[in-house]
């Protein structure tokens, strides 16, 4: 091989390696918000489950007040 071609093939090398690099640390990046958006979903069914439950306590209440009076 030619030294010019030995350089060609050397820079693409680097750009390929660059390249590798930025996408492993998207790829970590977007495993991070992923793990967040799970953990959010699960505050948000929890409070979406709590919210559930206070309407339908309040739904027996109301229930009981309607059958006493």
């Amino acid at each position: 091989m030619t030294d010019q071609l030995l350089e060609t093939l050397e820079g693409k090398l680097e750009q390929l390696l660059t390249l590798c690099d930025r996408l492993q640390e998207e790829n970590r990046s977007y495993k991070q918000q992923e793990t967040e958006w799970h953990q959010e979903r699960a505050r948000l069914i929890e409070k979406n489950e709590l919210a559930r439950n206070r309407v339908e306590a309040m739904i027996t209440r109301l229930k009981a007040l309607e059958s006493d009076a």
